[in-house]
């Protein structure tokens, strides 16, 4: 029947009833329901995630019909966590619910996308009959042509191009780069393997066999706790979100749980109803504050004096006022308290110095292997010193003695480690700590108990155990006398009490000190199931490392690292990358050439886009008069340089040469092997003729030249100094709003008078979404979606690994980034066989972690081959180098064929090496071989990305049994335990693709990590160090309070004290224009969203219309009223760095003196000019700039030692303070206007130069 009858029929289609007239019988047309029923209709359902860093890791169903997505749903299968817990799922969020709008979006790349320009130009070239390598030199060649196309970069002007010539133009500058200037002028940029594992390896593949280095991400997201290297050797381990439920007592600060972590938020509420005592620290009223049994409103940037107050009186209360035997056990074991630590005469006093070795006994105390590295305590059993097991020197050289137990000496007899010599001391001296507090004295002295002691050399010292020093340096009063002790909680004028650190923090002292009761007090009855929560809000701070110091000070008093339920619990990015081990060396292709070139990040902006310039933080400022300060007068930048010639951190371009040149140059003057190339190196670096490239970055032979940005958006993102990416790296249209002149006053860096501009000949970004990194890039190449493609997802927030999977075909023309990268490789090596063919290349390497050249440089002692204090020795005092041959026509051969070094050498992680050859015959079977000619003819595949995710499960520890079983085997030998039970019961696990396509799979318990996997625990770091006695890889093997590297105690950060946020001046360089009127001096905080993550989603069509449909910053009600600014009203963010356009959203949820604006907004969305500068409105990091610590830069020296993603500098933002003021409606200009010659020259604001 009709619609039309059925309408004039209404009243007359009931045809009978029943059930007493509850149900009736129609006659209707039911037609209307298929625009319902459809809607959810569906041709087939697959298993995917979302890559975005969110670190969720939430399993989807992905609902296909008719070859297109329709929709997604939270998938609910995943295997149950425990009985007595809560499951992991069901796993999502809005953002994710909402991912499969950019698969049709009006954002999508499409096609192969290259500036019109650079197009117009290369074909040009190619017409007269130039090869592509030809053609693309004869561009770089003339630098108008080159002008041409990279002063328009932002401005559009993109042409659609075929797959074919955009990778014959990458391909050919690859080329022509390492011959002209060498392959570490090439740089690739893509962040957290662990959301989408095979895209990442795809572009670090093809790079590391071409030589170029890959960039890290945590540091430079400065998501990297750099104090987690510090105190544990170890990047970062944190407990998966269940393991909040087995918590008594939670604080939580920096991490807004419900937002940044919506699928696991639910164990940190649920666990309430157990009665779990929670404490949230925020200074805004945060999400995560509803959830709390006590909010502290803690000032942005003190949270350190909060926690370090807390530690104050759990050290006076239980192990001072009483001695809790569960503290006092985990203390002496698994921490460096006991460590004796040498005292240096300063003025009337002393201060300290290094840790007590081995080496300062006659004898060595009969350690005859590595003495110089084996800490020492005070044995009570025997009454004698001795150097316990478990230190560094164990580590390397021998087997058997690297753990935690007990033990010491060649009999291995019981020890019991002293904490305090109070009872027995030989003294009491007065020993000047570190203070930083304006106002207060830099040098705070207390009095602390001593032992005297005759050195080896037959100097008499004062040694003190860290113990007794920590706890003066908590300003506990012991009774022995002298100034600067607290005689109550109430005592303001002495550091680190609850009343000190109200005056900090704008807490209540009696919070502060409860707090500090109860979380101890829970853990003395609990064993350690006290925890904190944190992350990016407390680690954004460039004292970051002392913040979460202060936080593990607390953590390891009250014995909580280890232990279910207990620990700290930090959370950033996706950082758990589960199989790593069989990763990586696919990944970097270790298979096939080692070592690979990577460089820290930071280090690397911060040269390349010359923030060093612009730096304005006074080095000399940050040093404490306790260091020895050899280096006084240096700056930032020089001690970075001096950092890379000493080879603590990577460089790159590592030398102001290229590295193959630099070989052939050698073997001409008679170098036949990697020696006799070393010696000439050195000789080199001796005479000044070779330098590293960070001593004159602005010199065109140390550019970068090519970049490539995969999986990120780098300039929208996460580039810090935004505007300083735009002006020098670029060359594009820009909003630095002051000139360069501080860098003058480096004494190792060469200044150049003008800054230079567009170092880059091509930047390349591979992305399925435009967004700012690819509207300020050459060329644009379109990627697969998350959807589109078959990859490994894995998280730090449960202990699954699941996949992406090919629900639909990658769209238009997109390829997945194994497809991009593998076509590449192909192209290159066609025009690599003619313009290079096999090259010798010279790669330098920092001294890495969990290798014996953690080993270097002893007694923490800094000793400059460039001062002339030592002699360049490669590995020893400055970096290792390595000589690799690269048989460049072969790159396509090798990138697809799993190489022969995994036989050859085996595989390892973390210092633990094993054998290989029986996972590579398997898949040689499972992957089949490669029947392509070259020289991987017959091995196994890497063709396709199911091979590749089968290839890293089958050589990781955490996805195969018994690979398991021979890692686990390998570090049994080095600590002389017997670890097997550990992965007994899953020798024989192999998971496959196929299998986790099918569900979700818990990996197996591996080395890898501090963790286990058991159906009694969940996982939480440290577990093995406390439960396996597996020593931390640190200098004493122990969880440290004290650091005596020199650099460290010249920064007065030898224990850990309160340094407030630094000021960077850059809000005094304003306008008058701005000046004049009414506006606010904020802080500048840029949290996480709720309506995005990171930059994706935020341009999301859902996503904004949940929210103000653009970028916004929120502000106070009282500071908005104070200078005019109404809700919505245009505001302009201003500084020094640059200028940000965006809607004011005005609550009485954030506190006055802030700006908050959420990261990460773009300036692709409604974003109007900036009447400052004249350039679009920026995004939230056009106001900062990024700034370098030294400390972050030490290495060759135990566990602070460079490793890629591990330690190094970190690109912090959140000191910043910007000037805020209301924009009229009537003042806004959207920039609509054609480009005129004049706009495209004139690329800074008006009034400022090249500088």
């Amino acid at each position: 029947m009709s619609h039309f009858l059925d309408r004039l029929k209404f009243l007359s289609k009931v045809q009978s009833t029943f059930a007493d007239g509850h149900g009736v019988v129609t006659n209707e047309d039911r037609q209307w329901e298929d625009a319902y029923r459809n809607r959810w209709r569906h041709d087939k359902v697959v298993r995917s995630t979302h890559g975005v860093n969110c670190t969720g890791g939430c399993s989807w169903k992905i609902f296909v019909k008719n070859g297109l997505v329709a929709f997604e749903m939270q998938q609910t299968d995943y295997p149950r966590t425990r009985e007595d817990l809560p499951n992991h799922e069901p796993r999502g969020c809005q953002r994710g619910a909402s991912f499969s709008w950019y698969l049709y979006s009006p954002h999508r790349i499409k096609h192969p996308m290259i500036r019109g320009r650079l197009l117009e130009l290369y074909r040009a070239e190619r017409k007269t009959g130039k090869d592509p390598v030809e053609a693309w030199g004869a561009i770089q060649a003339d630098d108008n042509k080159r002008q041409k196309y990279v002063g328009v970069r932002g401005l559009g002007g993109f042409l659609r191009t075929s797959w074919d010539e955009v990778t014959e133009i990458i391909a050919a500058a690859n080329v022509y780069t390492i011959k002209k200037w060498g392959p570490d002028r090439i740089y690739g940029f893509s962040p957290i393997p662990a959301m989408s594992m095979i895209s990442y390896a795809a572009g670090s593949r093809y790079l590391s066999l071409i030589g170029a280095p890959c960039g890290s991400f945590y540091d430079w997201y400065c998501d990297l706790p750099a104090a987690s290297p510090q105190t544990w050797g170890e990047q970062t381990d944190v407990p998966e979100s269940a393991d909040w439920y087995n918590s008594t007592y939670l604080i939580i600060t920096g991490a807004n749980l419900p937002m940044t972590r919506t699928p696991d938020a639910h164990f940190a509420t649920e666990v309430r109803y157990k009665g779990t005592k929670v404490v949230s620290m925020a200074p805004d009223y945060a999400e995560y504050v509803k959830f709390a049994d006590l909010w502290m409103p803690v000032r942005q940037g003190t949270d350190a004096a909060a926690f370090l107050a807390m530690g104050h009186v759990a050290l006076k209360e239980f192990f001072i006022d009483r001695q809790e035997p569960y503290f006092q056990e985990y203390a002496r074991k698994y921490t460096d308290l006991p460590m004796q630590v040498l005292l240096r005469k300063h003025g009337d006093g002393y201060v300290t110095d290094r840790n007590l070795r081995a080496t300062d006994f006659a004898g060595n105390l009969g350690e005859a292997n590595n003495p110089e590295w084996k800490t020492v305590v005070y044995d009570r059993k025997s009454g004698a010193f001795v150097a316990p097991n478990g230190s560094i020197g164990f580590r390397w050289g021998e087997d058997g003695k690297w753990n935690l137990l007990e033990k010491a000496g060649a009999d291995q007899l019981e020890t019991e480690a002293e904490l305090s010599c109070i009872d027995a001391r030989d003294g009491v001296v007065s020993v000047g700590f570190p203070h930083f507090t304006p106002g207060e004295d830099e040098l705070l002295y207390r009095n602390v108990p001593v032992r005297k002691l005759t050195l080896a050399s037959g100097e008499e010292a004062w040694i003190a155990s860290v113990f007794d020093l920590q706890v003066a340096q908590y300003g506990i009063d012991r009774g022995l006398g002298g100034g600067n002790v607290a005689q109550s909680y109430d005592d303001a004028s002495v550091a680190y009490t609850p009343a000190w650190a109200a005056k900090v923090t704008g807490v209540k002292a009696a919070d502060i000190e409860r707090t500090g009761r109860e979380f101890a007090d829970n853990a003395a009855k609990t064993r350690g199931k006290s925890m904190v929560i944190m992350g990016a809000a407390i680690n954004h701070w460039y004292h970051n490392d002392l913040a979460y110091r202060s936080i593990m000070n607390l953590l390891h008093m009250c014995g909580c690292v280890g232990q279910t339920g207990g620990g700290w619990a930090h959370y950033v990015g996706q950082e758990k990358l589960r199989p790593q081990a069989g990763w990586a060396p696919i990944a970097f292709a270790g298979d096939w050439h080692r070592p690979p070139r990577q460089q820290n990040s930071t280090s690397y902006w911060y040269f390349h886009t010359d923030q060093w310039r612009y730096e304005t933080v006074d080095a000399d400022a940050l040093l404490s008069p306790a260091g020895k300060n050899r280096n006084k007068g240096d700056t930032l930048a020089d001690y970075n340089v001096k950092a890379t010639r000493m080879g603590w951190l990577p460089s790159a371009p590592h030398f102001n040469r290229n590295p193959l040149d630099i070989v052939a140059e050698a073997e001409k003057a008679g170098a036949t092997d990697e020696a006799g190339i070393s010696k000439h190196v050195v000789e080199q670096l001796k005479s000044g003729k070779l330098d590293v490239a960070f001593a004159d970055p602005d010199n065109p032979v140390n550019w970068p030249r090519n970049l490539i940005v995969w999986r990120s958006n780098l300039i929208g993102t996460s580039a810090k100094g935004h505007e300083y990416f735009l002006k020098h790296l670029l060359g594009a249209q820009n909003g630095v709003m002051q000139e360069g002149g501080a860098g003058k006053n480096c004494k190792e860096v060469k200044w150049h008078e003008e800054g230079p501009t567009g170092k880059l000949d091509l930047m390349v970004d591979i992305n399925f979404r435009l967004n700012s990194t690819g509207a300020y890039s050459d060329i644009i190449l379109p990627t697969a979606t998350w959807y589109e493609k078959n990859d490994l997802n894995t998280t730090d927030m449960h202990p699954f690994i699941h996949p992406l999977g090919e629900a639909v075909t990658p769209g238009w023309e997109s390829k997945s980034d194994w497809q991009i990268f593998r076509t590449l490789a192909k192209t290159f090596s066609g025009l690599a066989a003619k313009h290079l063919g096999t090259k010798r290349d010279l790669v330098a390497l920092p001294m890495q972690h969990d290798s014996a050249m953690e080993l270097a440089q002893p007694y923490g002692e800094v000793k400059d081959w460039k001062k002339g204090e030592c002699e360049p020795i490669p590995g020893k005092t400055m970096s290792i180098l390595k000589v690799v041959e690269r048989d460049y026509g072969q790159t396509y051969n090798k990138y697809i064929a799993l190489g022969p070094l995994l036989t050859k050498l085996g595989n390892n992680v973390k210092g633990i090496d094993w054998n290989t050859e029986q996972e590579y015959k398997e898949l040689g079977v499972l992957n089949r071989t490669v029947t392509e000619p070259g020289v991987s003819k017959g091995m196994p595949s890497l063709e396709e990305d199911i091979a590749v995710c089968d290839s890293v499960m089958r050589l990781a520890p955490e996805t195969n049994g018994e690979v398991a079983h021979k890692s686990w085997s390998a570090l049994s030998k080095k600590t002389g335990i017997d670890h097997h039970h550990l992965y007994a019961g899953r020798h024989e696990d192999k998971i496959t693709f196929r299998d986790i396509v099918a569900q979700p799979r818990k990996i197996i318990t591996a080395p890898t990590w501090s963790g286990i996997e058991s159906e009694t625990v969940s996982y939480t770091a440290g577990y093995t160090n406390i439960h396996e006695h597996i020593p931390f890889r640190t200098l004493t093997g122990r969880a440290h309070f004290y650091q005596d590297h020199e650099w460290f105690l010249d920064f007065g950060e030898g224990f850990c004290a309160f340094k407030p946020p630094i000021d960077l001046k850059a809000h005094e360089t304003v306008p008058d224009s701005v000046r004049k009127k009414p506006h606010l001096t904020l802080s500048w905080i840029t949290p996480h969203s709720k309506w995005g993550i990171h930059s994706s989603y935020q341009d999301n069509l859902r996503m904004l219309t949940l929210f103000r449909g653009g970028p916004y910053i929120w502000v106070s009600e009282d500071d908005a009223k104070s200078v005019g600014i109404a809700d919505n009203d245009w505001v302009e963010a201003i500084n020094g760095n640059g200028t940000t356009m965006a809607r004011a959203v005005v609550s009485q949820r954030v506190p006055r003196g802030m700006a908050l604006m959420y990261h990460a907004q773009e300036k692709n969305v409604n974003v109007p000019g900036s009447p400052s500068s004249g350039k679009r409105g920026g995004i939230l990091n056009s106001v900062t700039r990024v700034v370098v610590k030294p400390t972050n830069m030490v290495g060759g020296y135990a566990q602070l030692a460079y490793g890629f993603n591990y330690y190094g500098t970190v690109g912090c933002n959140r000191d910043e303070q910007v000037v805020l003021h209301k924009v009229e409606d009537k003042d806004i200009d959207w920039l609509e206007r054609p480009l005129t010659p004049e706009r495209e020259a004139q690329r800074n604001p008006k009034g400022i130069g090249k500088k």
